[in-house]
Parts: structure tokens; C-alpha cells; sequence
């Protein structure tokens, strides 16, 4: 069976969401065999699941352990996520790039716009300086898409970074900024910009590099050092295909072949229906239709409104109850 994506890609209502996320679930339980073991292991079967929110949701911790990928497929890219030395990372086997690049090529223009009319520069050092990275891969694209010349990577080149945007600040030229959070913030304690129209977009994390901080905090310094109103983020990650991205003060929206859902801590089995009520961040990315579009993360959340979320952490392995079952 072959799924087709551009139906996933032009969904725009519930019932359409609903039915393709049904019809791919019939898919990766029958052709995924880690899922269908799962899935076996939970004692769900595939006929008692009439509605997106039946659907389990695979552990994220078996991209570590598991190939994630239908029976006799190949994999055209391996993604695989950062981690210190002697951690054991994820893999995501993606038998399709092409789906990956047409999924963030389209929520990118829904929640920005054309990668050509912007310039878009990366300061990413950490990604940089691995393989395997899906955002690298991601705005090595938009890079490649943007017909400014002034568009590329800064690695450790602050000054040239800095002079950079006080000539796009002169021209006035659309810009946007992506950066891991350590490396922004090395910037800014050595210079600061007064750059109300830049957007600055932080993909998250201070990769060991610096001590984590609350959003707030972290948002106020970054806001400050470049004097703009709100700092954008990106939310995702090596197990996904698709991103959400916030234009301000942690509130994601999501695109619309992707949806959050969120479970109980303590039962992860078990959905929430309260708004604004602190959960487990539950993952449905229907472009991950030649993997796992189910997907069960580390990360806790709320819901605000109109498919929108907020990230307010995560919690560690001891506070996971029943995401065990297939781990290695």
C-alpha cells in the first residue's frame, strides 16, 4: 500500500485529519513491526481504533533502540538526534526524503513565507559540527531556496555575523535569524543590536554547552539583546518530519498534517481532555507515514487554543511509567 501524500499535505479539516490518520495507522500497524508488536504488547487491536485519539502512541525512546521502518524498505537519509558522549542517540531511518522536504517547506511559507524573499542566516555550531542533522538538512534547503546572497551558516564568526545584520538592518531586508540557544546567547554578551524587525527564532537547548534556563528568563535576555518584541522557536525533532513553530512567548502552532495530544504521566495510555491541564506531549505527525506518525515524547505541555501548545520542560526516564515495554 502506498499512502498518498499530497492528501496529507492538503488537509484542511478535522474529518479529513481524522480519516488519514486512521488510514495510516491501518498502515504502519500492519508494516511497521515494531508498532505492531507494540501494539500487541498493549493488547490493542487494530480494528477497536475508530478515531484519531484511539490511536496508541509509540515510546520516542525505541528510535534508540529500534529500526523504525517498514518490512524490506530502504532508507534514503538517516536523521539522528545530538547527545553527549556515550549517550545512545535516536535514528530515524526515512525511506522518503522528499516528504520531509515538503513538509517543512510547507509549514515554513504557512507560518513565514517564501524562503526567497527572506534572508536567512544560521548560527547552528553544534548542529554544524555533527552528522546526521534533520534541522541542518532542513535549512540547508531554505538556505539554498533564498535569493539573497547575504543568506548562510556563522559558526564562530560573531563579527562578521554582527556586521551582517547591521548591513541588513540599513536595507531593510526581511530577515530571519535561526540559532541554538547557546550560541545566540554567546552573541549577545558580546554584542548587542538594535534590530526591532529581525526575527530571531531559537531551535532550543544549550547542548551541555551552558545551564538550562527557564523560557522567560531566557526569551528576556534574547529579546533584549537584540531588541526585538518576541523570540520565535522551532519545536522539532530527529523522530519527526514535521515542526511547529511559535512567533512568541512559547505558543506553538502546529501545521496542519500534525496535531498534539496529551496523556496523563502516570497512565500513558490514558489522553487528557482538560484544557490547560499539564500532560505528557503525545505526537501525531502524519507526513512520518513511512515510519511512526504516533509518537509518544519526553516532553511536558499544556494546551492554550486552536491546536495551539506550550513546552514547559521535560521529565526524565524515572518519571516514564509504562513506555518501557519494547526498550532495550
Amino acid at each position: 500500500m502506498r499512502l498518498n501524500k499530497d492528501d496529507i499535505f492538503s488537509i484542511s479539516s478535522e474529518e479529513e485529519f481524522n480519516a488519514q490518520a486512521l488510514a495510516i495507522f491501518q498502515y504502519q500497524a500492519k508494516n511497521i513491526s515494531v508498532y505492531g508488536e507494540y501494539l500487541n504488547l498493549i493488547n490493542r487491536p487494530i480494528d477497536s481504533v475508530q478515531h484519531y485519539r484511539e490511536i496508541p502512541f509509540l515510546p520516542i525512546e525505541l528510535f534508540k533502540s529500534q529500526k523504525v521502518l517498514p518490512e524490506h524498505a530502504q532508507a534514503e537519509v538517516i536523521f539522528t538526534s545530538s547527545g553527549t558522549t556515550g549517550q545512545i542517540t535516536s535514528q530515524h531511518f526515512v525511506e522518503d526524503v522528499s516528504v520531509y522536504e515538503q513538509s517543512f517547506r510547507l509549514a515554513f511559507q504557512q507560518f513565514y513565507r517564501q524562503p526567497k524573499d527572506l534572508v536567512i542566516l544560521a548560527l547552528l555550531p553544534s548542529y554544524l559540527e555533527r552528522s546526521g542533522s534533520s534541522l541542518i538538512y532542513m535549512v540547508d534547503d531554505l538556505i539554498k531556496h533564498s535569493a539573497q546572497q547575504e543568506s548562510g551558516y556563522f559558526l564562530y564568526n560573531h563579527q562578521e555575523l554582527y556586521d551582517t545584520l547591521i548591513s541588513l538592518k540599513s536595507s531593510k531586508k526581511k530577515t530571519i535569524l535561526i540559532g541554538v540557544t547557546y550560541a545566540l546567547l554567546d552573541f549577545i554578551e558580546q554584542y548587542q543590536l538594535d534590530f526591532p524587525e529581525l526575527i530571531v527564532m531559537e531551535t532550543g537547548g544549550m547542548k551541555g554547552k551552558r545551564k538550562e534556563m527557564i523560557r522567560e528568563e531566557l526569551h528576556a535576555l534574547l529579546s533584549t539583546g537584540f531588541n526585538v518584541e518576541t523570540i520565535h522557536s522551532e519545536y522539532g525533532m530527529t523522530e519527526l518530519l514535521s515542526q511547529a513553530y511559535s512567533s512568541g512567548y512559547g505558543i506553538f502552532s502546529c501545521p496542519n498534517w500534525m496535531k498534539i495530544v496529551l496523556r496523563d504521566t502516570n497512565d500513558p495510555l490514558t489522553l487528557l481532555d482538560e484544557p490547560k491541564k499539564t500532560g505528557a506531549i503525545n505526537v501525531i505527525d502524519l507526513a512520518n507515514y513511512n515510519s511512526c506518525s504516533f509518537i509518544a515524547t519526553q516532553d511536558l505541555g499544556k494546551f492554550h487554543s486552536e491546536n495551539t501548545f506550550e513546552i514547559l520542560g521535560r521529565f526524565d526516564q524515572s518519571d516514564i511509567r509504562g513506555c518501557n515495554l519494547l526498550v532495550q
